[in-house]
Protein backbone atom coordinates (compact mmCIF):
# COMPACT_ATOMS: atom_id res chain seq x y z
CA UNK A 1 0.00 0.00 0.00
CA UNK A 2 1.64 3.64 -0.79
CA UNK A 3 2.10 5.25 2.46
CA UNK A 4 0.02 8.59 1.71
CA UNK A 5 -3.01 10.19 2.37
CA UNK A 6 -4.83 11.76 -0.15
CA UNK A 7 -7.73 13.81 0.07
CA UNK A 8 -10.56 15.77 -1.99
CA UNK A 9 -13.13 18.40 -0.36
CA UNK A 10 -16.64 18.38 -1.91
CA UNK A 11 -18.32 21.51 -0.52
CA UNK A 12 -22.05 21.29 -2.70
CA UNK A 13 -24.04 19.62 0.47
CA UNK A 14 -24.85 20.79 3.45
CA UNK A 15 -21.60 20.92 5.30
CA UNK A 16 -18.12 20.07 3.64
CA UNK A 17 -17.79 16.39 2.72
CA UNK A 18 -13.94 15.27 3.38
CA UNK A 19 -12.94 12.16 1.89
CA UNK A 20 -9.66 10.48 2.83
CA UNK A 21 -7.91 7.76 0.76
CA UNK A 22 -4.62 6.15 1.29
CA UNK A 23 -2.67 4.41 4.54
CA UNK A 24 -2.85 6.58 7.47
CA UNK A 25 -0.01 5.97 10.10
CA UNK A 26 2.46 8.18 12.16
CA UNK A 27 4.14 9.53 9.27
CA UNK A 28 1.07 10.09 7.22
CA UNK A 29 -1.00 11.56 10.39
CA UNK A 30 0.29 14.69 9.60
CA UNK A 31 -0.95 15.20 6.01
CA UNK A 32 -4.32 13.98 7.45
CA UNK A 33 -4.47 16.36 10.17
CA UNK A 34 -3.58 19.54 7.52
CA UNK A 35 -6.24 18.89 5.34
CA UNK A 36 -8.94 18.72 7.89
CA UNK A 37 -7.47 21.80 9.54
CA UNK A 38 -7.53 23.41 6.70
CA UNK A 39 -11.21 23.30 6.45
CA UNK A 40 -12.42 23.34 9.91
CA UNK A 41 -10.14 26.45 10.04
CA UNK A 42 -13.59 27.88 7.63
CA UNK A 43 -15.59 27.48 10.91
CA UNK A 44 -18.15 25.22 9.45
CA UNK A 45 -20.69 23.92 11.77
CA UNK A 46 -19.94 20.78 10.73
CA UNK A 47 -17.48 18.13 8.89
CA UNK A 48 -17.98 14.75 7.80
CA UNK A 49 -14.94 12.50 6.65
CA UNK A 50 -15.69 9.56 4.70
CA UNK A 51 -13.01 7.32 5.55
CA UNK A 52 -14.12 4.14 3.11
CA UNK A 53 -11.02 4.53 1.62
CA UNK A 54 -8.66 4.81 4.11
CA UNK A 55 -6.56 2.02 5.62
CA UNK A 56 -4.65 1.82 9.21
CA UNK A 57 -1.22 1.20 9.34
CA UNK A 58 -1.57 0.61 12.65
CA UNK A 59 -4.83 0.43 14.93
CA UNK A 60 -3.18 3.08 17.11
CA UNK A 61 -2.59 5.34 14.28
CA UNK A 62 -6.27 6.39 14.77
CA UNK A 63 -5.49 7.98 17.93
CA UNK A 64 -4.83 10.99 15.22
CA UNK A 65 -8.58 11.47 14.75
CA UNK A 66 -8.95 11.40 18.37
CA UNK A 67 -6.34 14.07 19.41
CA UNK A 68 -7.04 16.54 16.36
CA UNK A 69 -11.01 16.02 17.86
CA UNK A 70 -9.24 17.02 21.32
CA UNK A 71 -7.67 19.98 19.46
CA UNK A 72 -10.16 21.70 18.19
CA UNK A 73 -12.90 21.07 20.83
CA UNK A 74 -13.02 24.72 21.62
CA UNK A 75 -12.75 25.95 18.59
CA UNK A 76 -14.33 25.90 16.14
CA UNK A 77 -16.31 23.05 17.80
CA UNK A 78 -17.53 22.00 14.49
CA UNK A 79 -19.47 18.45 15.13
CA UNK A 80 -17.73 15.91 13.43
CA UNK A 81 -19.24 12.86 11.86
CA UNK A 82 -17.02 9.64 10.33
CA UNK A 83 -18.47 7.60 7.28
CA UNK A 84 -17.57 4.12 6.96
CA UNK A 85 -19.73 1.13 5.75
CA UNK A 86 -16.88 -1.44 6.27
CA UNK A 87 -15.29 -1.22 9.71
CA UNK A 88 -16.97 1.22 12.83
CA UNK A 89 -15.08 -0.20 15.66
CA UNK A 90 -11.58 0.67 14.40
CA UNK A 91 -12.71 4.29 14.78
CA UNK A 92 -14.32 3.34 18.28
CA UNK A 93 -11.65 5.22 20.47
CA UNK A 94 -11.50 8.20 18.31
CA UNK A 95 -14.28 9.80 19.95
CA UNK A 96 -15.83 10.48 16.77
CA UNK A 97 -19.63 9.85 15.86
CA UNK A 98 -19.73 7.07 13.28
CA UNK A 99 -21.87 6.12 9.94
CA UNK A 100 -22.31 3.58 7.52
CA UNK A 101 -23.09 6.09 4.89
CA UNK A 102 -22.04 10.31 4.27
CA UNK A 103 -25.89 10.36 3.43
CA UNK A 104 -26.74 8.42 6.77
CA UNK A 105 -23.66 11.03 8.21
CA UNK A 106 -25.48 14.26 6.72
CA UNK A 107 -28.72 13.18 7.77
CA UNK A 108 -27.67 12.58 11.58
CA UNK A 109 -26.36 16.30 11.28
CA UNK A 110 -29.87 17.97 10.46
CA UNK A 111 -30.03 21.49 8.79
CA UNK A 112 -27.11 24.20 8.68
CA UNK A 113 -28.04 27.18 9.82
CA UNK A 114 -26.04 29.39 7.95
CA UNK A 115 -27.25 33.02 9.59
CA UNK A 116 -26.04 32.90 13.15
CA UNK A 117 -21.99 33.03 11.15
CA UNK A 118 -19.90 35.76 10.11
CA UNK A 119 -17.02 35.78 7.77
CA UNK A 120 -15.00 39.07 6.97
CA UNK A 121 -11.73 39.27 4.43
CA UNK A 122 -9.39 41.99 5.19
CA UNK A 123 -6.08 43.34 4.49
CA UNK A 124 -3.37 44.43 7.05
CA UNK A 125 -4.26 48.05 6.59
CA UNK A 126 -5.47 51.25 8.38
CA UNK A 127 -9.11 50.61 9.33
CA UNK A 128 -9.42 46.97 9.62
CA UNK A 129 -10.03 47.24 12.71
CA UNK A 130 -12.85 49.49 12.54
CA UNK A 131 -14.21 47.29 9.71
CA UNK A 132 -14.27 44.22 11.95
CA UNK A 133 -16.13 46.05 14.80
CA UNK A 134 -18.90 47.41 12.53
CA UNK A 135 -19.54 43.89 11.15
CA UNK A 136 -19.72 42.19 14.96
CA UNK A 137 -22.01 45.14 15.97
CA UNK A 138 -24.49 44.99 13.41
CA UNK A 139 -24.43 40.94 13.53
CA UNK A 140 -24.70 40.76 16.99
CA UNK A 141 -27.93 43.26 17.09
CA UNK A 142 -29.35 40.62 14.20
CA UNK A 143 -28.22 38.13 16.44
CA UNK A 144 -29.54 39.36 19.79
CA UNK A 145 -26.38 39.43 21.09
CA UNK A 146 -25.87 42.61 21.80
CA UNK A 147 -24.62 42.36 25.58
CA UNK A 148 -21.23 40.56 23.94
CA UNK A 149 -20.95 43.32 20.69
CA UNK A 150 -18.62 45.51 23.30
CA UNK A 151 -16.67 42.88 24.38
CA UNK A 152 -16.56 41.21 20.57
CA UNK A 153 -15.00 44.03 19.88
CA UNK A 154 -12.48 44.93 22.28
CA UNK A 155 -11.56 41.16 21.36
CA UNK A 156 -11.03 42.00 17.81
CA UNK A 157 -9.45 44.87 17.47
CA UNK A 158 -6.66 43.56 19.48
CA UNK A 159 -6.46 40.47 17.07
CA UNK A 160 -7.06 42.30 14.17
CA UNK A 161 -4.12 45.13 15.01
CA UNK A 162 -2.03 42.22 15.66
CA UNK A 163 -2.13 41.12 12.62
CA UNK A 164 -1.99 45.07 10.89
CA UNK A 165 1.46 45.26 13.57
CA UNK A 166 2.89 42.05 13.67
CA UNK A 167 1.90 39.78 10.70
CA UNK A 168 1.41 41.62 8.08
CA UNK A 169 -0.79 39.47 6.24
CA UNK A 170 -4.19 39.17 4.74
CA UNK A 171 -6.77 37.85 7.02
CA UNK A 172 -10.31 36.43 8.03
CA UNK A 173 -12.37 37.62 10.64
CA UNK A 174 -14.93 34.74 11.36
CA UNK A 175 -17.53 35.18 14.42
CA UNK A 176 -20.32 32.60 15.31
CA UNK A 177 -22.65 32.04 17.66
CA UNK A 178 -21.78 29.63 20.40
CA UNK A 179 -23.74 28.33 23.39
CA UNK A 180 -25.28 31.45 24.05
CA UNK A 181 -22.30 33.66 23.49
CA UNK A 182 -20.00 34.05 20.72
CA UNK A 183 -16.89 32.76 19.24
CA UNK A 184 -14.42 35.59 17.88
CA UNK A 185 -11.85 34.52 15.74
CA UNK A 186 -8.99 35.69 13.42
CA UNK A 187 -7.65 33.64 10.69
CA UNK A 188 -3.76 34.74 9.34
CA UNK A 189 -0.72 33.80 6.82
CA UNK A 190 1.70 33.63 9.81
CA UNK A 191 2.89 31.19 11.92
CA UNK A 192 3.95 32.75 14.25
CA UNK A 193 1.78 32.10 17.26
CA UNK A 194 0.91 34.49 20.01
CA UNK A 195 2.39 34.00 24.03
CA UNK A 196 0.56 35.42 26.97
CA UNK A 197 2.91 35.37 30.63
CA UNK A 198 0.33 37.64 32.56
CA UNK A 199 -0.30 41.33 33.00
CA UNK A 200 3.29 43.23 31.69
CA UNK A 201 4.75 45.74 34.10
CA UNK A 202 2.99 49.18 34.31
CA UNK A 203 6.07 50.84 32.65
CA UNK A 204 6.42 48.79 29.65
CA UNK A 205 5.56 49.68 26.41
CA UNK A 206 2.66 47.82 24.79
CA UNK A 207 1.53 44.06 25.42
CA UNK A 208 -1.55 44.83 27.09
CA UNK A 209 -3.39 43.36 23.73
CA UNK A 210 -3.31 39.99 24.88
CA UNK A 211 -3.88 41.21 28.32
CA UNK A 212 -7.34 42.51 27.21
CA UNK A 213 -8.11 39.52 25.20
CA UNK A 214 -7.56 37.38 28.26
CA UNK A 215 -9.78 39.15 30.36
CA UNK A 216 -12.62 39.63 28.44
CA UNK A 217 -13.07 35.85 27.07
CA UNK A 218 -13.93 32.91 28.85
CA UNK A 219 -11.33 31.06 26.93
CA UNK A 220 -9.05 31.69 24.23
CA UNK A 221 -6.07 30.02 22.58
CA UNK A 222 -4.81 29.61 19.26
CA UNK A 223 -4.48 26.83 16.35
CA UNK A 224 -1.78 26.54 13.81
CA UNK A 225 -2.39 25.70 10.62
CA UNK A 226 -0.91 24.77 7.35
CA UNK A 227 -0.70 27.90 6.17
CA UNK A 228 -1.03 30.23 9.17
CA UNK A 229 -2.97 30.62 12.34
CA UNK A 230 -6.02 31.38 14.10
CA UNK A 231 -6.46 32.78 17.60
CA UNK A 232 -10.11 32.56 18.94
CA UNK A 233 -11.94 33.49 21.78
CA UNK A 234 -15.03 32.48 23.19
CA UNK A 235 -17.21 35.23 25.25
CA UNK A 236 -20.37 34.68 27.03
CA UNK A 237 -20.21 30.76 26.77
CA UNK A 238 -20.09 28.02 29.06
CA UNK A 239 -17.01 27.17 31.11
CA UNK A 240 -16.89 23.57 30.28
CA UNK A 241 -17.42 23.56 26.53
CA UNK A 242 -20.24 21.44 26.40
CA UNK A 243 -21.81 21.95 23.17
CA UNK A 244 -24.58 19.86 23.72
CA UNK A 245 -23.47 16.96 21.30
CA UNK A 246 -21.98 13.54 22.61
CA UNK A 247 -19.46 10.59 20.83
CA UNK A 248 -21.60 8.06 20.00
CA UNK A 249 -20.68 4.92 17.26
CA UNK A 250 -23.84 4.02 15.14
CA UNK A 251 -23.94 1.11 12.98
Amino acid sequence: MPSEVRHRVATDQAFPLVRLAGVLSRDTAAEMRSALLDVLAGQPEAVVVDVADLNLAEPTAAGALRDLRAETADWPAARLALSDPHDADRWRDTGWPVWPSPPAAFDSLGDPNRDDRLTLALEPAVGAARRSREAITEACDRWDRSDLAGSACIVVTEMVNNVVAHAQTSMVVLVAVRNGGLAVAVRDESSRLPSFTGAPAPTAYGGRGMLLIDTMATRWGSLALPHGKVVWALLGTGKDGDDGTAAQNVR
